[in-house]
């Protein structure tokens, strides 16, 4: 059963959102809440005891030791530095199109975290689609959406980035489709639809008929 967020507080809705993880700490909320997330993304053993707020003190400690007022949100490029393998992404509440800061552009593991600007507190983000209620995000501009989505960054036949140009056209024999080059034939083998190859799947489908 999905629980309604409608009419809560952002406050009330990080915490019923299971895509969003709370930090209890009210002092130093964004080392604690970079803590916790970066354990959610490399695996960390130690990640489920950090979400439910156990042994978050030394880490967190540790990730201070260099900041001058508490790891509070106006230091965040500070913290950016010390971990530049990653990209850290702050949104503005729960809103797809209001990202605050967004760090190191260039690193695809990214650490999503949600601000409260009420009362300057951040919370953690594990699952971005899940907690800005969207479908899919772009591969290309990471941008939040629905239906469709146009974007310059991405190839608009099978998704990859770069766009895919046209060199020399290759011609599948199962599909019975032309392509416009050898990059966007292999790119579009290892799309799937209903856990299948669609080119296997399309001529599984075609032996039905």
């Amino acid at each position: 059963m999905v629980k309604k967020t409608i009419g809560h507080s952002l406050d009330e809705t990080n915490a019923i959102k299971k895509s969003i993880v709370t930090v209890k700490s009210a002092l130093s909320c964004l080392a604690y809440a970079l803590i916790i997330v970066l354990a959610g993304v490399s695996c960390d053993p130690k990640y489920q005891s950090y979400r439910h707020g156990y042994g978050l003190k030394t880490p967190v400690e540790d990730l201070l030791n260099d900041l001058y007022d508490g790891g509070v949100i106006e230091e965040f490029w500070q913290v950016q530095d010390q971990i530049s393998d990653y990209q850290i992404i702050v949104f503005n509440g729960l809103n797809a199109d209001k990202v605050m800061i967004s760090g190191n552009s260039r690193s695809a593991k990214k650490l999503h975290l949600v601000y409260n600007r009420d009362n300057e507190h951040c919370n953690v983000i594990i699952n971005l689609k899940g907690a800005m209620a969207k479908q899919y995000i772009c591969n290309g501009c990471d941008t939040l959406y629905n239906k469709t989505h146009p974007c310059d960054v991405v190839c608009s036949l099978c998704t990859d980035t770069p766009p895919c140009t046209k060199d020399q056209t290759k011609y599948c024999r199962i599909c019975k489709r032309q392509f416009l080059s050898e990059k966007y034939f292999q790119n579009y083998l290892t799309l799937k639809w209903k856990g299948k190859l669609i080119c296997q799947w399309r001529q599984v489908c075609r032996k039905c008929r």
